[in-house]
């Protein structure tokens, strides 16, 4: 089953008024150099600091008050656990999160703060969460391979076609897919010319390697700096969407991520974290390569990095 563009559109008057209308923003100068009209939207500006409470609301908000008196559990490195920790509380639910025990701390703290229960794991978060569902009898919300979730993320194309109606190609970093999932059906069933461009780190190139087998691809390891695009794994909804709305996917490597995130500071003011760089680290690297003079929209979907690893990294 794909999305149909009705599916973003009840999302978003779905989760009206529980998330912002996040701006996009020209970069002229930087366009400039790179010869194209350049655009980046703002996702980091969003609730919780992502993209990611735009899916949870929209599948919280279309469950049943039974599945949520269960108490509800999840998985995630950090940006879908605040979100979902946030989202839970607005409406009343527990949320459960397993997280990996290399995430960030203050993204564990974070979780915490939002009202989320933390479970940390040496091992798969994704067997260690399947288990929590069993034995406490939850209800998962999936971080991404979820139609409500991918339609919900979906809002963010909505937006950047009316704040850019005249985008020739839109940039999007992808972990599990669920963003680029929603943004590429928001944006191709109104513009089909438009080109999506999939990034994904040459460390976590799972969506990469699933499109080249034709299957959901589980990575034995993953390694990059882009937490939040370090799923180890696609989804089977992610990568049909992928697979149908998509023009193309490109890796970018962390160091390219970085001098991204250094260009964003200095140049946008923005402070993303380095998933949030990888859109744009695909443009400056030459990855993606849109035509001279062309209108382009990198997504900035993140920016939950603390001081100390932005210091560290730049």
């Amino acid at each position: 089953m794909l999305l149909e563009l009705e599916d973003v559109e009840q999302a978003r008057a779905r989760i009206d008024g529980r998330v912002y209308v996040t701006p996009t923003m020209s970069v002229t100068t930087l366009g400039d150099e790179l010869g194209l009209r350049l655009h980046l939207k703002a996702e980091l500006f969003q609730k919780t600091g992502s993209f990611k409470p735009r899916g949870v609301f929209n599948k919280l908000l279309s469950m049943s008050r039974t599945d949520l008196s269960r108490g509800l559990v999840s998985m995630s490195a950090g940006n879908h656990a605040a979100a979902l920790a946030f989202g839970a509380s607005a409406v009343g639910a527990r949320a459960t999160i397993v997280m990996p025990a290399t995430a960030m701390p203050s993204k564990v703290q974070a979780t915490k703060r939002y009202g989320g229960e933390v479970v940390q794991t040496e091992g798969s978060v994704l067997d260690a969460c399947l288990a929590l569902q069993r034995e406490r009898d939850l209800t998962l919300v999936h971080p991404f391979d979820d139609l409500a979730i991918m339609a919900g993320q979906g809002t963010v194309g909505l937006e950047l076609l009316e704040q850019v109606p005249n985008a020739d190609m839109v940039v999007v970093p992808v972990g599990g897919g669920g963003l680029i999932s929603g943004i590429a059906v928001a944006v191709k069933l109104q513009r089909p010319s438009i080109r999506v461009v999939g990034v994904e780190p040459h460390g976590a190139d799972a969506m990469s390697r699933s499109l080249e087998g034709g299957v959901p691809v589980h990575l034995e390891r993953v390694d990059t700096i882009a937490d939040g695009l370090a799923p180890p794994f696609a989804g089977e909804h992610t990568l049909r969407h992928v697979e149908h709305f998509v023009d193309e996917m490109v890796r970018v490597a962390d160091s390219e991520i970085v001098d991204a995130l250094r260009i964003l500071i200095q140049r946008a003011k923005l402070a993303a974290e380095p998933s949030g760089g990888a859109s744009l680290a695909a443009l400056l690297s030459g990855r993606a390569s849109p035509a001279a003079g062309s209108t382009v929209v990198c997504v900035i979907s993140g920016g939950n990095v603390a001081p100390d690893v932005l210091k560290n990294l730049l």
